[in-house]
């Protein structure tokens, strides 16, 4: 049951009639509004318009700070289960090191593995544009690398002074 975020109850119900429903969904049919509201109050209950543009309008008993209470836990849980799907940087020069590469390499790894995407970016700097061979065998070789736990979301391609690839993780879905 979805409550609006505006909701009438008790005494700011002003039609002369409803159609009420118990605690647990139970139809206790038409009544006048001051009786259903005293019915509410001997129950220790409050009385909640769940329908207003029903002909009469649709009531139901409950504790309705109960209700609110475990709505907000239910919320609060279920942004609790989103994942936020991040995209993670690495970033290479064309004139990498060899240990300089494969530590980049297995934090990269390390990303796919947890489920995150993967953005590798290439910087040229001065006289490194002359030679962006160089810095494409560099992502190249990345790709190549890392192809066993991953997807090409985006070839490598040139942007500016950079050159970008996206990778993700290959799907568990098997």
């Amino acid at each position: 049951m979805v409550i609006r975020s505006f909701v009438r109850l008790n005494h700011k119900i002003r039609v002369p009639e409803v159609r009420l429903n118990d605690v647990d969904g139970k139809p206790l049919g038409i009544m006048t509004t001051r009786d259903a509201l005293r019915m509410a109050v001997e129950r220790g209950l409050d009385l909640v318009e769940i329908s207003p543009n029903a002909k009469p309008p649709v009531c139901r008993l409950m504790d309705y700070g109960k209700f609110r209470y475990e709505q907000s836990r239910k919320d609060r849980d279920q942004r609790k289960r989103q994942h936020q799907n991040a995209v993670k940087e690495i970033k290479f020069r064309p004139n990498v090191g060899d240990h300089d590469y494969e530590t980049k390499v297995n934090h990269l790894r390390k990303f796919l593995e947890k489920g995150h995407k993967v953005k590798i970016s290439l910087t040229f700097r001065g006289r490194e544009n002359a030679h962006r061979e160089l810095g494409f065998a560099v992502v190249e070789r990345v790709l190549e690398d890392c192809k066993d736990i991953s997807n090409i979301d985006m070839a490598p391609k040139r942007v500016g002074r950079m050159v970008v690839a996206m990778l993700s993780p290959l799907s568990k879905k098997k």
